[in-house]
């Protein structure tokens, strides 16, 4: 069963669906509305599972063909649970010719990982995405939400690991 609880016994009580419940009818049901209500989905869940899909196509009226077209084709969408990390790494144009393919193999070594897959631990995810609109910092990595922009393999994977590592001290 997905984590978003969407078809569990007594969903009117889970909290995050209340919310989107009345993003959605702020939006006032509004086909074109998608985009937003998508995007509340994910900041409320963490990630757009096949049911929280089913959901929002159902409120919206829209098939569910649609709904994950348009999921489907924006990259920050995630359509699987994140690794407690996540790591995007832009190939856009920029970025691509200046190294981002060496960044995204030298994450995918390290970790043991693939593009769009998260390491067997859940700790890490790895991305990629067309642009992030940031062509004068190529190449750029997004490492838990910063950016860090000129970087070559191995800062990206001092990045990683300093975060990785922080975390591991907090739970100490």
């Amino acid at each position: 069963m997905p984590d978003s609880g969407v078809q569990q016994t007594g969903v009117k009580s889970d909290r995050r669906l209340q919310m989107l419940e009345a993003a959605i009818k702020q939006h006032q049901y509004s086909k074109d509305a998608l985009l937003e209500i998508l995007h509340t989905a994910q900041e409320l869940y963490g990630y757009l599972d096949k049911d929280l899909l089913q959901h929002i196509s159902r409120q919206l009226r829209l098939p569910p063909s649609h709904v994950y077209g348009v999921a489907t084709f924006y990259n920050l969408f995630k359509l699987k649970k994140p690794g407690t990390h996540v790591v995007t790494v832009c190939m856009g144009t920029a970025c691509y010719v200046k190294g981002a393919e060496n960044i995204v193999s030298a994450i995918e070594r390290e970790f043991n990982l693939k593009r769009g897959g998260t390491t067997s631990d859940g700790r890490l995810s790895l991305f990629v995405t067309r642009c992030i609109g940031a062509c004068a910092m190529a190449p750029n990595a997004i490492v838990d939400g910063e950016t860090v922009g000129k970087t070559v393999p191995s800062e990206a994977l001092r990045r990683i690991k300093a975060v990785m590592e922080a975390e591991t001290v907090e739970a100490r």
